[in-house]
């Protein structure tokens, strides 16, 4: 490791540009998308701003780790699907979830009631073609100018990142299940 000396003056010049809702995007293969989207979803909540998170993949009765918290602390958090693509017993029921889903979500985003919309795992329904990406785009870009929206999940589609002001791609360096650890409690849910 090498040492470094802390910076002197400030690394940066503070922009003057109008404050505005944002479309940020957490994509790549690494850990830490939705745990990204669930902490701005903190911030938003401690801040005193309404939150809403709708998650794609999860089911509606789903009780992770972030489902019993957010409960406790009142951020509303929608499952919209019935969990993972290769345990489903019907890909269509499961498209159909994902595209219902997507009205409420859009309801939520154009509703302009929340500060913050996440949007989680919606790249999943986009790239397996169960939702129509111009559909979203052009939500995104119709929606209030106050509501900031946050999208997860692997393989973003290019389009979503072109139009997106803030992309971050989680890269995985090292992972433990690759080394045969499973999934722990309060990790990975």
């Amino acid at each position: 490791m090498q040492i470094e000396t802390p910076p002197a003056a400030k690394p940066y010049e503070k922009p003057d540009g109008e404050r505005r809702g944002l479309v940020l995007v957490n994509t790549g293969d690494g850990k830490g998308k939705s745990t990204a989207a669930f902490g701005l979803a903190l911030r938003a909540h401690g801040r005193g701003k309404a939150v809403k998170i709708f998650q794609f993949m999860k089911v509606p009765t789903a009780r992770f780790g972030e489902h019993r918290m957010f409960e406790q602390i009142g951020i509303p958090i929608e499952g919209l699907g019935d969990g993972f693509s290769w345990k489903s017993q019907d890909l269509e029921r499961s498209a159909q979830l994902a595209r219902d889903g997507w009205q409420r979500a859009r309801a939520a985003i154009l509703g302009g009631a929340f500060f913050l919309v996440v949007l989680d795992e919606i790249t999943y329904p986009l790239i397996y073609g169960w939702l129509p990406l111009d559909d979203v785009l052009q939500t995104l870009r119709e929606r209030p100018r106050e509501v900031h929206v946050v999208l997860t999940g692997r393989r973003c589609p290019p389009e979503l990142v072109a139009l997106a002001d803030t992309v971050t791609e989680m890269v995985k360096v090292k992972h433990a299940f690759n080394a045969g650890v499973p999934a722990q409690r309060g990790i990975e849910d």
